[in-house]
């Protein structure tokens, strides 16, 4: 059963991350996953805190000579932060006379009230640390081991942003092939296909950086090419779709999910919506002329690549800030100012490659097994040879 979990607050010493269930063989390229963890910094909009870090991974078990051994890795992302909040961050009692202000102006659309309301804490700095989007920089750590495992069986993850704010990219660069999505340029403001486009949401986020303001958007995640029978419709929690839903949906920001033409489907008949199906003699394999259905049906991959889309909404930290009510006083104030972002994006597309990556390890763990990487290859080829021959 692969799985990860995630320890860390925004501004605490570090990140830590585990990961079990990579097969024994493996090999892990630190430098490949120090590249994801800065892509997840780029973009325009992005903060000064992207200024101060500098992510990079720290393994610390699990892998020797460069290949895993099949037991869990763990690894660390210092914080470079931690420095200046060692003191309000510190995890031995503090001196009652130290000025460490709590946070008690909770701001809309974060955890703070919530957070606060169900651990009891007048001091939303409890909650929103964690709650913060920074945790996300171990899941793309934990996922770029999952982009390994996949790159090995021929499998690559890419993201590419569709939306910022009312900026919409055409009909004909929406549903792009990963090869194109792949070659964009990770150093791009807003790695959108299309140059008109990026260039109005540049505008756009600089518009609402003036105003104090922020934006969301939306960022297409794909993956590919899928072998078809991963995952299950026999049970409501084994299907893919699903699964995939809850992952991308757990990402912070991420308001709805989308898989292939999921909402245009719904005012579409049938005849234009369902992928028509065929077969190439020559190959010996079945194949869909279009994608409507994001490469899952009933919960199982179905052969093409998976396709989501993620609709990311505005951060709730603004410069000019929203009205709330103090946690104490439960007087009428401004909400609280966290050193924030403008547009997070293209930033987003990264973590929900993370999160797809993980899915689609998972699932194809999970279907051909193995304890070790030659072991998994076999069972991999075989599946191959049964599907050359159904």
């Amino acid at each position: 059963m692969l799985r990860f979990v995630s320890a860390g607050e925004s501004h605490g010493r570090s990140l830590t991350g585990i990961i079990e269930g990579l097969p024994a063989g493996l090999a892990v390229d630190p430098d490949f996953i120090n590249g994801e963890l800065r892509r997840r910094q780029l973009g325009f909009g992005r903060g000064r805190r992207m200024q101060i870090e500098s992510d990079r991974i720290l393994i610390t078990s699990g892998i020797r000579h460069g290949k895993t051994l099949g037991a869990p890795i763990s690894f660390h992302i210092e914080n470079r932060d931690w420095d200046q909040w060692k003191i309000p961050m510190s995890i031995e009692p503090v001196d009652e006379t130290a000025a460490i202000l709590p946070v008690t102006r909770p701001r809309p659309g974060h955890a703070d009230l919530a957070g606060a309301l169900k651990y009891g804490t007048h001091d939303a700095r409890d909650v929103l640390e964690r709650a913060s989007a920074r945790e996300t920089a171990a899941r793309v750590a934990a996922g770029s081991f999952c982009k390994l495992l996949l790159l090995h069986f021929h499998m690559r993850v890419g993201s590419h942003v569709l939306a910022v704010g009312n900026v919409q990219v055409p009909s004909a660069f929406e549903c792009i092939d990963l090869e194109k999505i792949l070659a964009l340029d990770p150093e791009s403001p807003m790695r959108c296909a299309d140059p008109e486009a990026q260039a109005r949401m540049v505008s756009l986020v600089e518009d609402a950086a003036q105003n104090g303001d922020t934006l969301g958007g939306v960022a297409e995640i794909v993956a590919g090419p899928v072998p078809p029978g991963l995952g299950s419709h026999a049970q409501w929690d084994c299907r893919l779709d699903g699964r995939l839903a809850q992952a991308l949906m757990s990402i912070p920001a991420v308001k709805a999910v989308e898989i292939g033409a999921g909402i245009a489907a719904a005012r579409r008949t049938g005849a234009a919506v369902h992928d028509e199906i065929f077969y190439d003699g020559g190959q010996r394999r079945f194949f869909h002329r279009s994608n409507h259905a994001g490469g899952l049906e009933a919960g199982i991959s179905n052969g093409s690549d998976l396709r989501a889309r993620i609709f990311v909404k505005p951060i709730p930290t603004l410069r000019v800030p929203l009205k709330s009510v103090d946690l104490i006083t439960k007087e009428p104030c401004d909400a609280a100012f966290e050193r924030s972002d403008t547009c997070v994006v293209p930033a987003a597309g990264v973590v929900g490659e993370a999160m797809m990556a993980f899915v689609v390890a998972q699932a194809f763990l999970e279907k051909f097994g193995g304890d070790s990487l030659a072991e998994l290859e076999a069972n991999y080829r075989h599946y191959q040879d049964m599907l050359t021959r159904f």
